[in-house]
């Protein structure tokens, strides 16, 4: 596989597959790799992961568990591009589908309520908080500049079949905009775990799962820790990676 200048080829560790990124794009991060191992796919499902970037996420899914296909759906040309790329690498082509294309377009690209799940990884912040030094594709996958909240839940609202599960990791600090957001779009936050880079800090990430159309009732899991006071990755961590 050729690669454009400044990209490498990175190993995901499972099944011997690879995935290509560039140090002028956003790389992705231990987010998408808990998303992955927090998201739940059955066999047989149909599941779109939107804001996909280099589209680890499908590929570590279809490595993780019997869905029938994953779609991935990313904004930017460049992450698109890899992200198609690094399907062939794997030799994915029949079981993952990238689509260079905007979210809030996602009517245009898939009949409505037509998967069983939904993931995202999205941007963080929203515009006008934080600091933004170029507005590039590293702002653009870390900052709320062509999608917010509110476009991912409509999004997922329109994608996910009735009963459908939408699965998202986000801020911490961000949960009340989340959880507003969600029921306004009929996805009801069903199960939560917080993140924790250690024991004795303070969760900045959240794992959700949604249910489009769910009875209210949130349950929450023990939070998952990233790092042993050793500075090594924790047990459940590992396994993440390695299962």
């Amino acid at each position: 596989m050729e690669l454009l200048e400044n990209e490498r080829i990175d190993d995901l560790n499972r099944k011997g597959y690879k995935i290509i990124q560039s140090t002028e794009a956003f790389c992705f991060s231990i987010d998408a790799v808990l998303l992955s191992g927090f998201a739940k796919v059955k066999k047989g499902e149909r599941v779109l992961d939107m804001c996909t970037g280099t589209g680890v996420i499908p590929i570590l899914l279809e490595a993780k568990t019997e869905g029938r296909h994953f779609y991935a759906i990313e904004i930017q040309r460049q992450s698109a591009d890899m992200a198609r790329r690094s399907v062939a690498l794997n030799k994915l082509e029949d079981k993952i589908t990238v689509i260079e294309g905007d979210i809030k377009l996602s009517d245009t690209y898939f009949d409505l309520g037509s998967f069983d799940v939904v993931t995202c990884n999205p941007p963080y912040t929203p515009v006008g908080t934080g600091f933004v030094n170029d507005i590039g594709p590293v702002a653009i996958a870390r900052h709320e500049l062509m999608c917010n909240m509110e476009d991912v839940f409509s999004a997922a609202n329109k994608m996910l079949k009735y009963g459908g599960r939408f699965y998202m990791v986000h801020r911490g600090e961000r949960l009340c905009d989340i959880f507003c957001t969600a029921r306004k779009y009929m996805l009801e936050p069903k199960f939560m775990r917080l993140v924790q880079t250690t024991a004795n800090k303070t969760p900045v990430l959240v794992l959700i799962e949604f249910i489009k159309g769910g009875r209210a009732g949130l349950k929450t899991g023990m939070p998952l820790v990233v790092y042993n006071a050793d500075g090594n990755y924790s047990d459940e961590v590992r396994d993440i990676y390695d299962k």
